[in-house]
């Protein structure tokens, strides 16, 4: 076996490693956050939370509801100039999608708002990636 051929099978091997070590810390995360987040306190706090979130949203609808018809517009067009120009607050994992303006929490000074899975007005404050 020659040196460049000895060297590739070392980097396919430490490649395998990592992958390995990376598998493995997901999989350990996972369980931790499956522990966390299946505790009485959390879930009690989760609903709460999503209690407020459901509210506000609800109270903002008559107000902010035109953003969501454009949303929908755009959506069902294809308009991916009018999507552009939107809020990348997100909760992608959990089906929700900000319909208002970039920059709207300063120019408007509004929470995050949008439906969520169900089809529900929902208004939250944060964002968290797709892959979350």
């Amino acid at each position: 076996m020659s040196a460049s051929d000895q060297e590739a099978a070392e980097q396919r091997a430490q490649g395998a490693v990592r992958r390995r070590a990376c598998t493995r810390a997901f999989a350990e995360a996972e369980g931790v956050v499956t522990a966390v987040l299946s505790d009485p306190g959390v879930r009690e706090a989760r609903e709460r939370v999503e209690t407020a979130e459901t509210e506000l949203g609800l109270e903002l609808c008559a107000r902010l509801q035109p953003f969501q018809d454009r949303y929908d517009q755009a959506v069902a067009e294809g308009n991916a100039d009018a999507l552009a120009g939107l809020c990348e607050g997100k909760h992608g994992r959990w089906g929700r999608i900000c319909v208002l303006p970039d920059g709207h929490e300063t120019s408007m000074e509004e929470p995050h708002w949008g439906r969520n899975s169900e089809g529900r007005p929902i208004a939250w404050v944060g964002s968290a990636p797709d892959d979350w």
